[in-house]
């Protein structure tokens, strides 16, 4: 398994805010596991080795291994929550902000992609509670992208006869770069960040021209 790259684009590292440093260690540990081996298949003796700390003290931080994968989780969609509202509201002409948030959603998918794999697609192991707010954090992630294509479409620059199935390819597009993106392969985070946004645009019937 490739490392997590170290950022390049100038976001905040998604655990940055994390005290004290033993959970920050935990979680990061978590990331790694999970990325690698699947929520299920991992173990909190496998977390606790990974940080380089013993099974009772991650009880300490964590009271469950599911209590680290919604802290990985709920984080990490918060983080994507912010680069898509962020654009949404930087008041360029819809097609230049539909094309900075799929350069910026796009690249910290890549930047972060075995984190974004975790936070996408270990959703199914979270408990009711904490599934249910991280799909209300998902509603809005939906939601801002939406906004973006309704007002490109009620400026006539988009040609989208569903905003709501276009809103979901887009997201879907953007999300499986966590998927198949890899630190030493031939494209970095930015270029794929460019070549997603230019491909959203003729999507929609927007201008190739941004980025």
């Amino acid at each position: 398994m490739d490392a997590e790259p170290k950022n390049t684009g100038g976001e905040a590292e998604p655990w940055g805010d994390i005290t004290p440093d033993a959970a920050r260690r935990l979680v990061n540990a978590a990331v790694h596991a999970f990325a690698e081996r699947g929520y299920h298949a991992t173990t909190t003796r496998d977390i606790a080795s990974r940080a380089g700390m013993s099974p009772a003290a991650l009880y300490i931080h964590y009271k469950t291994k599911e209590e680290l994968l919604y802290q990985i989780s709920k984080v990490g969609h918060e983080r994507a929550l912010e680069i898509l509202e962020r654009a949404r509201d930087s008041g360029g002409a819809p097609a230049e902000r539909l094309a900075d948030a799929v350069r910026s959603f796009v690249r910290w998918h890549a930047e972060h992609h075995m984190t974004a794999r975790v936070v996408q697609y270990e959703l199914g192991a979270l408990a009711e509670e904490h599934h249910a707010e991280v799909i209300a954090v998902r509603k809005a992630t939906d939601g801002a992208v939406r906004s973006i294509i309704e007002d490109g479409v009620a400026a006539g620059d988009f040609e989208v006869p569903d905003v709501r199935g276009t809103t979901v390819a887009v997201l879907s597009l953007c999300i499986d770069v966590a998927r198949w993106f890899n630190a030493r392969g031939r494209s970095t985070p930015d270029e794929v960040g460019d070549l997603y946004a230019g491909l959203v645009l003729r999507m929609v019937g927007g201008s190739g021209g941004q980025g």
